[in-house]
C-alpha cells in the first residue's frame, strides 16, 4: 500500500481524512502532537480492515510539527519506519481570532510558524522519496478565508493565502518528476475550529451559501481523496473550494 503522511491527523479535519485516505487503501501514518481517543478507535477500525483486506492502516507518529528544528529528523524517522512516501498531506495549523493590534507577537509567530514554515520544512524533507520515485501527491490545506479575507483572521489568511503560492509554485518545480501539487481550500466547515463562531453568524455564513449549509469534514476528505488518486493525475498547481458554495 502506498504510504501517506497527514499532519495534524489526530482530530477533526485530519482525522477524516486520515480515514478517507485509509478506505481509499492508503497507508497513512498520522502526525500529531498529541493522540486522541478518537484517533486510537480509527486506528484500530482500520487495523482490523487492513487485516482482513479492506482498507489501508492507520499508525500515528508524535511530534510537535511546531518544533521546525527537528523535521528532518521526523523525516528521516518516517522513511526508516515505513519505507518509501508516495504523498503528503500539510494539515496541521491554528487559526486564533483575534484583531491584529491585540494579537501578541508570539501567538503571531506561533501561527506562522506552523501554518507555513512547518509545512513547508516537512514537504522539502518529504519529497525527496517522492522525487526518488518520480512519482507522488502533495496536498497543501488552505482556506477560502485565503482569497476572501474575514474579521479577526489575518494572520491566519495571510499563511494560507501563501500556502497556495507555495502550492502553485513547487507545481512546476516538481512536475517534470510527475508529482503533483494542489491546494484544498474548505470554507467553514463543521468541526470544533468552527465552534467559536456565534449562532448568527454560523447562520449568515450558511445562508451566503449556495448550498445552504456548511461542508462536512467528508467533503473535505473526499477531496483529497480525490487529488491523492489517479484520477487526479493531471491536476497540478490548482486549488480546490469545498465550501458548499460560500464564495460562488
Amino acid at each position: 500500500m502506498p504510504n501517506v503522511v497527514v499532519t495534524g491527523g489526530s482530530r477533526g479535519l485530519g482525522l477524516g481524512i486520515a480515514q478517507a485516505l485509509t478506505e481509499a487503501g492508503y497507508d497513512v501514518i498520522a502526525v500529531a502532537r498529541n493522540r486522541s481517543d478518537e484517533l486510537d478507535a480509527a486506528r484500530a477500525l482500520a487495523n482490523a480492515k487492513a487485516a482482513a483486506g479492506g482498507s489501508g492502516r492507520l499508525s500515528f507518529i508524535s511530534h510537535d510539527l511546531a518544533e521546525t528544528a527537528s523535521l528532518k529528523v521526523l523525516a528521516k524517522t518516517i522513511r526508516t519506519e515505513y519505507g518509501p512516501l508516495f504523498g503528503l498531506v500539510n494539515n496541521a495549523g491554528i487559526g486564533p481570532a483575534g484583531m491584529l493590534a491585540n494579537m501578541s507577537e508570539t501567538e503571531i509567530a506561533r501561527t506562522v510558524q506552523l501554518n507555513l514554515l512547518s509545512p513547508v520544512i516537512l514537504t522539502k524533507y518529504l519529497l525527496r522519496s517522492m522525487m526518488t520515485a518520480r512519482s507522488g501527491r502533495i496536498v497543501n490545506m488552505s482556506s477560502v478565508v485565503a482569497s476572501t479575507g474575514y474579521q479577526g483572521l489575518s494572520v491566519y489568511s495571510a499563511t494560507k493565502a501563501s500556502l497556495i503560492g507555495f502550492t502553485r509554485s513547487l507545481a512546476r518545480e516538481l512536475g517534470p518528476l510527475g508529482i503533483t501539487v494542489n491546494a484544498v481550500a474548505p470554507g467553514f466547515v463543521d468541526t470544533s475550529m468552527t465552534g467559536g463562531l456565534g449562532e448568527e453568524e454560523r447562520k449568515s455564513v450558511i445562508r451566503r451559501s449556495a448550498l445552504r449549509r456548511l461542508p462536512s469534514v467528508e467533503d473535505v476528505a473526499n477531496a483529497v481523496a480525490y487529488l491523492m488518486s489517479d484520477k487526479a493525475m493531471s491536476v497540478t498547481g490548482t486549488v480546490l473550494t469545498v465550501d458548499a458554495g460560500n464564495t460562488a
